[in-house]
């Protein structure tokens, strides 16, 4: 019981619904304007309705799945690439600086053009997610690489291990942590953008059930939306999170 009572989890759910309940009493009491933010009760009551209006499930599905398949694409991408840079001296302090400006870049601007590469497809979605969402695995997979501890490495090396043998056994898994850093950096720049792009465009997917729900003045549902948009980023947290430890050496 005391180790549940410690629980981060735990904790962090109880600071939730603490700040709910402040919530909940101030706009109660005027303080807040409903017309702005809606009690959260109204909001969490709202999912129903919502859902059988506009089908907030289905369109949950769609956002979650473009966003693992940019987030996946990134990955693939991202990780060979930050080695790459990692073992080209060179090119690594030639593009990371290129790679940090491209990252702090309003790259949402470029939907107009890949509407017309891709057209209004879920392509595009994916293209958008993908570009925001490589850029800190790039970086953090070669900043990761980099930290290894050379000790390690040595003890490697008097082993007479391959280089391939180096890179799986030693130099990855202790790169993990920074490299999942750079994925979960990733996916929210993923998500963020899909879902604008769904807000902008009408794609589907909870960024247009926000627009929808905006639009109409309905507080209660856009907040709604809006909280299904979080818990696609709960859900990738936690899923990227079970990876790491699986991944990380003990």
């Amino acid at each position: 019981m005391k180790g549940l009572l410690r629980s981060p989890v735990l904790a962090g759910l109880l600071g939730v619904l603490a700040l709910a309940l402040v919530l909940e009493l101030a706009v109660s009491q005027g303080l807040v304007m409903e017309l702005i933010v809606p009690r959260p009760s109204d909001a969490v009551l709202a999912f129903p309705p919502v859902h059988a209006e506009m089908d907030l499930f289905g369109n949950f599905l769609v956002t979650l799945g473009m966003t693992a398949a940019a987030t996946g694409l990134a990955i693939v991408v991202g990780v060979p690439f930050g080695y790459f840079l990692y073992r080209s001296a060179r090119y690594g302090l030639a593009y990371e600086g290129w790679l940090a400006a491209a990252f702090a870049a309003p790259t949402i601007l470029l939907y107009p053009l890949f509407l017309v590469i891709f057209g209004r497809t879920h392509l595009t979605l994916i293209a958008m997610g993908f570009i925001p969402g490589s850029i800190p695995i790039i970086i953090q997979t070669r900043q990761g690489l980099l930290g290894v501890s050379r000790t390690l490495v040595n003890v490697g090396r008097s082993f007479n291990i391959s280089d391939r043998e180096m890179f799986w056994k030693i130099q990855l898994p202790s790169a993990v942590p920074t490299i999942f850093t750079g994925i979960r950096i990733g996916v929210m720049y993923t998500l963020v953008n899909i879902v604008a792009i769904e807000y902008l465009v009408d794609f589907g997917g909870l960024g247009r059930i926000v627009s929808e729900m905006y639009f109409r003045f309905d507080t209660p549902g856009t907040y709604a939306s809006i909280l299904s948009v979080i818990l696609v980023s709960v859900f990738f947290y936690w899923g990227f999170g079970r990876i790491e430890k699986w991944l990380r050496p003990v």
